[in-house]
């Protein structure tokens, strides 16, 4: 038994199969759209697609699609709410301190 990897007709990773005929010589016998050319584990492919003519895998996913499978940032906790306040009310404070000094606020 040998490891292939199939692809669809866009040349897209489909999946890993098991390939257990052989040929009348002992030769594995390879499916059509199928390859014995591992693809990459490092770095991994978002959509990882077959060169036939190349004969190596590569990435298919556009940028856009990357993109969308990122989470998005998640809100600010309370902890960091009340820093930035903390933050923000010092500031105004320094500034009327300084004006009441006469100083510049800035």
């Amino acid at each position: 038994m040998i490891q292939a990897y199939q692809y669809n007709h866009q040349n897209e990773l489909v999946r890993p199969i098991e390939v257990f005929e052989r040929d009348d010589e002992g030769n594995y016998v390879i499916p059509d759209q199928c390859t014995t050319i591992a693809p990459p584990n490092n770095p991994s492919f978002y959509k990882a697609a077959f060169d036939v003519e190349k004969q190596h895998w590569y990435e298919s996913a556009t940028q856009e699609y990357i993109d969308s499978l990122k989470p998005a940032p998640l809100p600010p906790n309370d902890l960091e709410l009340l820093k930035k306040q903390n933050a923000w009310l010092t500031k105004q404070l320094t500034q009327l301190l300084a004006m009441q000094k006469g100083g510049n606020p800035e």
